[in-house]
C-alpha cells in the first residue's frame, strides 16, 4: 500500500498560533488554564494536559481568582473578558487574529444597524464558541442561521448584513445569501431594504474544501482524522466523502479500520483545521505496520 499524508491538512494558523503560546508559557511555569479546550482534538488536548494544561469552563472561572488563563482562538464575548478580569485573572489571549477582526466588523454593524432598526444574520453553528462571541459584541437583533429552512421566521423588510462563521463552508455561506436576496426582493414591490454581504469565511479553511476533494480523487480510500467534537472536521469530513466514497472518520490510531483497507493501493490522510500533524503521522505509520508502503 502507498500511504500519503495530505500536506494541506492539519492546525489552521490561528490554532497553530494558540498552540504556541500555550506551549509557552507551559515552558515557563508548568502550568496553565485555558477556558475551553484548547482544540477540538482530544488527543492534542490531552497531550498538553500532560504538560500541565488544565481546562476549565465559564462557570468555574469563580473557583480560579487571580490565575493566569487563556482565551483560545476561537474567541469570547467582551463579558468573558469582564468576568475574568473582575476575579484579577491575567487572559493570554489567542483569539485568532482572523476571527478578533471579524468580531470587529459584528460590532461596528450591529451599532450601525440598531439605530436603523435592522438586524445581523450569521451563518454559523448554534452554541459553538466562536458564534457566542460574535454574538456577544452587539445587543442588534442576531439570529444565527445553518440552512436555508432557518430563514422562514425572519423578518426581511429590515436593513441585514450576512457574516459567516469563519470555519463554515464559503460555498454554504453563498447558497444562503442567494436564499436571502431572493427573499428581500420578493417582499418589496419597489426598492429591497440595504443588505450588505460580508465575506468573512476564513480563506485559509475555505480553500481546503477543493484541495481535499481533488486529494481524496487521488487515493482508493481516505483515512479522515479529527476530533468528534470538530465542525469543521464534519464539514471537510463530508466534503471527502462526496468524491470518494471509501472515506472513514476516525479519531486516531485506536480505531483504524484496518480490515477494510485490503487490497487498497493507494490510501491519502488528511484531517481537520484541529488535527495535530503529528496525529495524522501516527496513523500512517500504524496502517503501514499492517500493509508496508512499496517504496
Amino acid at each position: 500500500m502507498w500511504v500519503e499524508i495530505d500536506p494541506h491538512s492539519g492546525f489552521c494558523f490561528g490554532v497553530v498560533r494558540a498552540i504556541d503560546l500555550a506551549e509557552q508559557e507551559l515552558q515557563r511555569s508548568g502550568k496553565l488554564l485555558c477556558l475551553g479546550d484548547i482544540v477540538h482534538n482530544g488527543a492534542e488536548v490531552q497531550r498538553l494536559q500532560e504538560g500541565g494544561l488544565e481546562t476549565i469552563y465559564y462557570e468555574e472561572l469563580d473557583r480560579y481568582p487571580a490565575q493566569r488563563i487563556m482565551f483560545r482562538a476561537h474567541g469570547e464575548p467582551p463579558s468573558t473578558y469582564e468576568k475574568a478580569r473582575g476575579l484579577g485573572m491575567e487572559i493570554i489571549d489567542a483569539t485568532c487574529p482572523v476571527v478578533l477582526q471579524l468580531q470587529r466588523k459584528v460590532k461596528r454593524s450591529g451599532e450601525v444597524l440598531k439605530l436603523q432598526g435592522g438586524q445581523i444574520i450569521i451563518f454559523g453553528k448554534p452554541d459553538h464558541a466562536e458564534v457566542n462571541g460574535l454574538l456577544g459584541q452587539t445587543d442588534c437583533d442576531c439570529y444565527v442561521v445553518q440552512t436555508p429552512d432557518d430563514l422562514t421566521t425572519i423578518d426581511f423588510r429590515r436593513p441585514t448584513e450576512c457574516f459567516s462563521q469563519t470555519t463554515m463552508s464559503a460555498r454554504d455561506y453563498k447558497a444562503l445569501t442567494d436564499q436571502i436576496e431572493v427573499r428581500m426582493r420578493a417582499l418589496s414591490s419597489e426598492a429591497p431594504p440595504p443588505l450588505v454581504i460580508h465575506a468573512s469565511t476564513c480563506g485559509q479553511v475555505a480553500n481546503r474544501h477543493e484541495s481535499l476533494a481533488r486529494f481524496a480523487q487521488q487515493h482508493d480510500a481516505i483515512l479522515f482524522v479529527s476530533g468528534k467534537k470538530s465542525s469543521n472536521g464534519k464539514m471537510l469530513f463530508e466534503e471527502c466523502r462526496s468524491v470518494n466514497p471509501h472515506t472513514y472518520f476516525i479519531v486516531g490510531t485506536e480505531d483504524i479500520p484496518l480490515a477494510d483497507l485490503a487490497g487498497v493501493a493507494r490510501l491519502g490522510i488528511c484531517g481537520a483545521t484541529s488535527t495535530p500533524r503529528w496525529l495524522m503521522e501516527a496513523v500512517a505509520k500504524r496502517v503501514e505496520a499492517t500493509y508496508p508502503n512499496p517504496s
